[in-house]
């Protein structure tokens, strides 16, 4: 028994070893042409896609992603906004009922003129010169080859689209309520990922996103007046002006009705743009990194926004060093519509906010860099994001990064309710809007706040640094970030990501008794939730001083170090995950404790914190 165990063990970390060395991606490069007639909010476009088959795999077809054509009516997107408002989540501070609404839709698609619909339509898809059997299911289109793609080949297609640009509903589209004309994202033919699970043609319900990394290439064209913020470098700026050449130049006269921007992104997954005559650009240089801009309208918004970019070129210097060098030489802040929505090398923003924008280009780290799928993983885009939001605040602001997290009241909410499913809930296929929210942005935070408390916050910096450095321009998986942690921690995680990510069961510690013992004095805690964790029990005497008593428990194989907490502190026994109970033991009078509580830091997501602290008065 004992050596099938060893053989195994073995056999298990050769396969990580070889998944590790075997790793492989694909490769894309778009060069996009689009003519976009701001009269009629039509556009045209033609893709040349070079695309290169880096798995062993011959692909007989491929799949795009048109997202657009979710903005029409009776669409699968459409149909779930509708079911959303009859399931009702809660009660408001009015007493009336809350719907599960998504308030992110600034309009209802049902309520669209034809007009008003968005669509985006391939014409003619070529390979190799002919034209290629293609099938539409709404958001998706597959394309039958009429020859495979071979392993370790690179291939060029040729597309030709139109488009109706939608008005705006979610993410995308024109004419939203502060008046930005066109806020352009999810707008051309994009190729669906293939990878070692096979293609991610994934329907688009106004959920998330995965993309193929590669380079972009994207020429706009339209109406001379229109003044563009985008993803990437503008290569013409030269020709165009304001701003781009050197900063509060004008927008340069040209002969004709039109010009035509050129925008390049070098290994990025996506690409945005927003067009509006009346926007108005400046500048900030980030030290040691990006030159940052800022693309909005109205001058009387010039404060708002000069303060959001003075303290984003001064937090860059701390995000660089907390979660690696941002490698790309811009970034843009663009006012738009539909919400605040990450891009590679910009955002959409709807107004000048200071959170807004900090979590967006926290973005930038977590997405963008860090490409993993929204769709089976949001809660590594977002949750991830919101806590290195919290880290930079706490920076910012000087406070202390353990206090005030929000977070977890949010996520102890949805798991008292009877609304909660496991975060490793694909994206679209939530029953709630409100579950998908809370998984994604809280309890993805809470997951990454609680791992702090597990691993020792001086191993969760190093954490964040190796999964950047091992990962960036990459597609990680769970796995991949907690082989990572182990690795850093020197502890086994593999118990967190099985119990907090695939199961809704909750954590809940108590103190149970206490009293004195042959010349010891006993602080039995008590497991009462489903899921185990290790356990801080801080102890504060009469005279002031205190211990922290860390438990670890046993199937981590590991513990943290001293955090400096307290005035001593103790590793215990390792408690075995299967009992329900433990001691810790002082040397200290029992007459002489004033308080014993459990997690002092507030890291660990408990969901019964008032049975975590003892206070006593002898």
């Amino acid at each position: 028994m004992h050596y099938r165990f060893l053989v195994a063990l073995v056999f298990c970390q050769i396969n990580i070893c070889s998944a590790q060395n075997t790793y492989w991606q694909q490769k894309i490069k778009y060069v996009i042409d689009v003519n976009l007639d701001v009269q009629t909010n039509k556009m045209e476009g033609k893709q040349q896609i070079t695309y290169t088959n880096n798995s062993s795999t011959a692909l007989n077809k491929i799949f795009i992603h048109l997202y657009w054509n979710a903005f029409e009516q009776n669409s699968m997107m459409d149909m779930s906004t509708r079911e959303s408002e009859s399931i009702i989540i809660g009660t408001g501070r009015n007493g009336r009922p809350v719907n599960d609404y998504d308030r992110r839709f600034r309009k209802k698609i049902s309520e669209f003129s034809p007009e008003e619909y968005g669509y985006c339509r391939v014409i003619k898809f070529s390979f190799n010169g002919k034209l290629q059997e293609m099938k539409q299911h709404e958001t998706i289109l597959e394309v039958l080859l009429d020859k495979p793609i071979l392993p370790k080949t690179t291939v060029t297609f040729n597309t030709e689209f139109i488009c109706q640009v939608p008005k705006l509903s979610r993410r995308s589209g024109r004419d939203n309520d502060e008046g930005v004309r066109y806020s352009m994202g999810q707008w051309y033919p994009k190729v669906s990922e293939y990878d070692n699970e096979g293609w991610h043609a994934d329907d688009y319900i106004g959920n998330e996103f995965y993309g193929v990394l590669g380079d972009y290439d994207v020429n706009l064209t339209l109406d001379k007046n229109y003044k563009i913020g985008a993803t990437g470098l503008l290569v013409n700026a030269n020709e165009i002006g304001w701003g781009y050449d050197k900063e509060g130049s004008a927008l340069k006269p040209v002969s004709g009705k039109t010009r035509t921007w050129k925008f390049s992104g070098k290994n990025i997954h996506d690409f945005v743009w927003a067009a509006d005559p009346e926007y108005l650009h400046f500048t900030r240089q980030a030290a040691g990194g990006p030159l940052l801009h800022f693309i909005y309208k109205n001058e009387a918004n010039k404060k708002a926004w000069n303060i959001i970019a003075d303290t984003c070129q001064m937090i860059y210097p701390y995000m660089a060093k907390t979660f690696g060098p941002y490698p790309y030489p811009v970034y843009s802040f663009i006012q738009g519509g539909g919400g605040s929505t990450e891009y590679p090398m910009a955002t959409i923003m709807r107004n000048p906010s200071m959170g807004a924008a900090i979590h967006e280009w926290c973005h930038s780290w977590y997405q963008m860099m860090l490409g993993t799928n929204e769709n089976l993983y949001s809660w590594m885009d977002e949750g991830f994001t919101d806590y290195a939001e919290a880290r930079v605040y706490a920076w910012l602001h000087k406070q202390n990064f353990f206090e005030g997290a929000t977070e977890f009241d949010s996520y102890f909410d949805l798991a008292k309710s009877r609304f909660d499913e496991p975060m490793s809930t694909n994206a679209n296929f939530y029953e709630t809007n409100y579950a998908s929210t809370v998984n994604a942005y809280f309890k993805g935070s809470v997951y990454m706040r609680q791992l702090g408390y597990i691993t020792g916050e001086d191993k969760m910096d190093k954490i964040l640094l190796e999964y950047y450095r091992l990962w960036r321009f990459k597609h990680p998986t769970p796995n991949d970030f907690i082989l990572v942690a182990e690795d850093i921690s020197g502890m086994q995680l593999h118990w967190y990501n099985n119990y907090f990510i695939n199961t809704i069961k909750t954590i809940d510690y108590g103190i149970d008794s206490l009293w004195e013992e042959n010349g010891l004095s006993n602080i039995r805690l008590k497991r009462v939730g489903e899921m185990p964790m290790p356990v801080d029990l801080q102890l504060t005497f009469k005279d002031g001083s205190t211990e922290m008593h860390n438990v670890p428990l046993n199937m981590m194989f590991g513990y943290k170090s001293d955090e400096k907490l307290a005035d001593k502190f103790f590793t215990g026994n390792q408690w075995m995950w299967t009992h329900r109970t433990y001691i810790v033991q002082t040397k200290r009078r029992l007459a002489d404790l004033k308080k014993a509580e459990i997690d002092p830091t507030k890291r660990m997501a408990d969901i019964e914190r008032k049975n975590n602290k003892l206070e006593l008065n002898w």
